[in-house]
């Protein structure tokens, strides 16, 4: 199924307060519900999402609604859209797959050929069974907390509950980070309540995947949003780069760090991100029950109802 188009305005702004006082901003950008939307329905969405009060007037400036994926403005549902649909959000593997420079790729070989098979079965009767060997990093993956710790939980000791249908809140910052500046702070991730959600960071890197220009630039979550995230109470955060860690900073991996001792999943290589809406969604991603491992592919998905 098609995803219904979204509509945001882009504008400068200035506002008064009634009891004295103003606001004003440039090059926002504000999600709509639809693009047929006037400056006095534009200026309510601005202070309904700014959490404002005791506003006199709103001036937009160079108002411009365009055709563009919500970011998740507060008081801002995107349009509905029929039936439901399941966004696969994982790379697939086979052999040869380069996830991350360095590792190696998965080599897959026969243990039985269908050709071999036949002299096992009855006449018509055939199978193929073969052997895959990889690292568990391989395409989209999950890292439980023994992944970098020793005393946590290995992948067996994952509680279901937080992995299968958690909300998601996607951010989508594909204009929010910059080759100069690649970190993921708390600011650009605190106009949410993440209570409890998958958190997802769409930074559109996942379309270098795969390529040599996947392994260097890449954008991630900086300590400080790692910290923002634990506090707000998150159970899984997910990314679609290289790491969720800045691998050019040198082999502090603050993020890693921070998330898996306080329990949260860690999952990356996400892709098609832009796919799922920002708000409204469920997300699952959950590995087989392997003990003594730290991290494994996953078949990462989300779904989306006929409201969102």
């Amino acid at each position: 199924m098609t995803r219904p188009a979204e509509y945001r305005a882009h504008f400068d702004f200035s506002l008064s307060f009634a009891n004295g006082g103003g606001l004003a901003g440039e090059g926002f950008r504000l999600d709509l519900p639809s693009a047929h939307l006037g400056e006095a329905e534009i200026a309510t969405l601005l202070v309904r999402h700014l959490g404002l009060a005791l506003v006199q007037d709103v001036e937009l400036r160079d108002l411009q609604i365009v055709e563009e994926s919500h970011r998740g403005s507060r008081g801002v549902e995107a349009p509905a859209a029929a039936g439901r649909r399941v966004i696969d959000l994982s790379h697939p593997i086979e052999e040869g797959l380069v996830t991350y420079p360095g590792l190696p790729a998965p080599v897959i070989t026969p243990h039985l050929t269908r050709e071999d098979s036949r002299g096992k079965y009855a006449a018509g009767t055939e199978f193929a069974m073969d052997i895959i060997t990889m690292i568990g990093n391989t395409g989209t993956y999950i890292d439980a907390p023994f992944h970098r710790y020793v005393d946590g939980g290995d992948l067996a000791a994952l509680d279901l509950s937080t992995l299968v249908d958690l909300p998601a809140e996607v951010f989508h910052l594909h204009d929010a980070w910059t080759s100069e500046r690649r970190g993921i702070d708390a600011a650009t991730l605190a106009d949410r309540d993440l209570a409890g959600a998958a958190v997802l960071l769409d930074t559109g890197w996942s379309r270098h995947f795969g390529t040599p220009a996947y392994g260097s630039g890449a954008p991630f979550l900086t300590e400080g949003g790692a910290r923002h995230l634990v506090e707000a109470g998150v159970v899984l955060v997910g990314i679609d780069s290289l790491n969720i860690d800045d691998t050019e900073s040198g082999g502090e991996r603050p993020a890693h760090s921070i998330l898996l001792a306080a329990g949260v999943h860690v999952v990356e290589h996400l892709t098609e991100l832009a796919a799922v809406p920002a708000r409204g969604a469920r997300f699952t991603a959950a590995p087989p029950a392997v003990r003594g491992f730290g991290t494994f592919p996953v078949r990462a998905f989300a779904t989306v109802d006929g409201e969102h």
